[in-house]
């Protein structure tokens, strides 16, 4: 952590954090390989100044580092206390991790906490434990991942906390920044913090007690002995804001042959398909409160996730080859936790896009085409639009100079949850009867996820086999866990062209290759040393996948 000066930028002081004496994962050992020592993360999210103390996150859950929460002092840097997100033997939560597993528990706080200062309490919410997706080697619930947890400012004591996924297998993190704010339910003015949320529904909870305004209830939900799954999970009272399973009507219509499944449905070593994914739902987008309608606003992806246990060369949350992306904005009532509307549209809008609303009644959010909206806030009608050049995965803000408002938004895209999103470096501000003109339209985009492998041309297809580039041929072995087990991945021939279809004779299963969605072929089942020919007579872009190991994927693009 650097103390800069504000005037000059000189260095004022400097604190070295996550050490190794800290008692993170340097001392101890990484369940999923058996390394020890170096799983220790780096500092994240922005910086909270409240009273006379600082405090800062840090991320590094995917690779075993020990949750924790600093307060600094401002004007030294010194740490004025710790809080363990995983913790140790003796506090509280430790036996809610088997054995040792608390040492790599993951649980970090990588997003920004908000502070009440009236009641001296930080709100932070923590992310998933560690294996993200294989729950095998830590029984038990899992304390403080996947929750928020109230802390007294001065001291880092807990308040309260409240658990919003027990035992996740999923990477359903609900780590979007808490907002606070007061609201009259039932004719009673409650002072409310909004938590939540990738599982699609918002957990509002008493901002002194953590008690759920609109009452939780705990459903039993299905259940695998292998990932020492959690028997119940909370749902709170109102209705999600995104659909809780893959829907055919939506961008979350699956891919064929993978096992599919809803919220908290548990998987092992085949891939499952699950809605909302790691993505969403909603994310790291910044939700906004306005006073003036009374309603919170977010954006949410529709975004399908594959899930496996993540060994022997899995992907632990792949987002399945050649599904649709999309997304939307929702605004839901906090008196009832439910949405008053909810509106699809191209584009995922839950990574880092924002929502400023105004007294206006005017709102803005960017997306990851790079353009910027302003909306109306009762029912969200584009009113305005301006191409900033690039993705805008960041919130907007608004500021006064002598009188007069400025719009402000940096636009320099991301990597998800869309690989190729248009980057960029542009920092805009707007104001009435300003002059600069909108950036030239960079190249959107693809709304399906794409295969990135480099073209090959031939007539052959492999099955079972991942490409080697270096040679140009099949690899040796058979691959049955990779998602790009289709020689070559990526194939380009003309209209007319006969491709055959090949399951090599010293593969140990069966394959098959079937397109989808747009149903040109199907081979059937192919028994090792099998083959089938199509002939593709019309141009276009062709995915198929594996009937049997449906996680590898291929494209055919025909011209």
């Amino acid at each position: 952590m650097y103390a800069l000066d504000q005037r000059t930028g000189a260095i004022v002081w400097q604190k070295a954090l996550i050490t190794t004496g800290e008692g993170g994962a340097d001392s101890g050992c990484d369940p999923a390989n058996g390394q020890c020592g170096g799983l220790t993360g780096t500092l994240a999210g922005a910086i909270v100044h409240f009273d006379g103390l600082i405090y800062v996150g840090m991320e590094g859950s995917t690779g075993g580092a020990r949750g924790r929460a600093y307060a600094l002092d401002a004007a030294t840097g010194e740490i004025a206390w710790t809080f363990w997100s995983a913790p140790g033997p003796g506090e509280f939560g430790n036996d809610t991790w088997a054995g040792d597993s608390w040492r790599t528990g993951g649980a970090v706080p990588w997003i920004h906490p908000a502070i009440d200062p009236e009641l001296g309490l930080v709100y932070w919410t923590f992310s998933g434990p560690y294996p993200r997706t294989d729950g095998s080697s830590r029984a038990g619930d899992n304390l403080f991942a996947n929750s928020i947890v109230a802390l007294e400012a001065k001291t880092g004591r807990r308040r309260w906390h409240f658990q919003s996924v027990h035992h996740d297998i999923w990477d359903m993190d609900n780590v979007m920044a808490p907002v606070l704010v007061d609201v009259r339910v039932d004719r009673r003015v409650r002072k409310v913090v909004v938590y939540g949320s990738k599982v699609g529904m918002y957990y509002l909870l008493d901002r002194r007690t953590g008690e759920a305004v609109h009452g939780m209830t705990e459903r039993p939900v299905p259940q695998d002995v292998r990932q020492k799954t959690a028997p119940t999970q909370p749902f709170p009272g109102g209705k999600p804001f995104v659909p809780q399973e893959p829907r055919i009507d939506k961008a979350t219509r699956p891919v064929p042959f993978y096992e599919t499944g809803g919220l908290y449905t548990p998987h092992w070593d085949r891939p499952v398909i699950i809605f909302p994914g790691a993505g969403g739902g909603a994310d790291w987008t910044q939700l906004s409160f306005s006073p003036h309608t009374g309603w919170i606003y977010v954006g949410y992806g529709l975004i399908n996730s594959g899930y496996s246990n993540a060994r022997d060369g899995r992907v632990n949350t792949s987002r399945p080859l050649g599904e649709y992306f999309a997304g939307g904005l929702a605004a839901v009532d906090p008196a009832t936790n439910t949405p008053v509307w909810v509106k699809d549209g191209e584009w995922s809008l839950a990574h880092g896009n924002g929502i400023l609303t105004t007294g206006g009644r005017v709102m803005f959010q960017g997306g990851p085409d790079g353009v910027l909206h302003a909306m109306n806030d009762v029912d969200g009608e584009v009113l305005w639009s301006f191409q900033t050049g690039a993705g805008v995965h960041t919130s907007p803000i608004s500021y006064e100079i002598d009188g007069e408002q400025y719009v402000a938004v940096l636009a320099g895209g991301n990597g998800l949850p869309y690989p190729d999103i248009p980057k960029g470096d542009h920092l805009w501000a707007f104001k009435l009867g300003g002059t600069v003109a909108p950036a030239p339209a960079p190249v959107p985009p693809s709304k399906r996820n794409d295969v990135r492998a480099a073209a090959v041309t031939g007539t052959t297809v492999t099955l079972g086999r991942v490409w080697n580039s270096a040679t140009g041929s099949p690899g040796p072995t058979e691959n049955t866990v990779a998602q790009n087990a289709m020689a070559p991945q990526h194939l380009a021939v003309a209209v007319g062209a006969t491709v055959t279809f090949v399951n090599p004779a010293g593969n140990r299963f069966a394959h098959a290759a079937v397109s989808f969605f747009e149903d040109e072929f199907d081979t059937g089942v192919l028994m090792p040393g099998d083959s089938y020919p199509h002939t593709f007579t019309t141009p276009g872009t062709y995915f198929y996948n594996d009937a049997v190991f449906p996680q590898s994927t291929g494209k055919i693009v025909v011209s």
